[in-house]
């Protein structure tokens, strides 16, 4: 498995993070399994955040895994989707992190270079 391929999985289950810190974090309100969604419109601060945080993820994971997928059978460089692929899931850790500490521009920033890194896969 690719590094590139790893940094995908890990794509993938990061929103499950992000959920847990919004369900478990400092903010969050009382969880009910039985009505799992009931909580979110009572959410506020950080639990509201890291919520968000959870759904961007879920809105950027189709593009990269599309675009890593691609990157692998037209044959690119290697190396070089590694090192993309790890700038993109450093960007989202970012991302997320920025998201819930309030700190809007920084994440608009990592947003932009995780945009790019992953445009960047099809034409490496």
């Amino acid at each position: 498995m690719t590094t590139g391929y790893i940094c995908l999985l890990i794509c993938m289950l990061l929103p499950i993070f992000w959920a847990g810190v919004s369900k478990y974090g400092e903010g969050s309100v009382t969880y009910n399994n039985e009505s799992p969604r009931d909580h979110i419109s009572s959410l506020s601060g950080m639990a509201k955040n890291a919520y968000n945080a959870e759904q961007n993820c879920y809105e950027t994971f189709p593009a990269f895994a599309a675009a890593v997928i691609v990157a692998h059978q037209i044959g690119n460089d290697q190396s070089m989707i590694d090192l993309l692929c790890m700038v993109f899931l450093l960007s989202r850790l970012l991302h997320g992190y920025f998201y819930i500490t309030n700190k809007g521009s920084l994440r608009s920033i990592v947003f932009t270079v995780g945009l790019i890194s992953n445009i960047w896969l099809f034409f490496t």
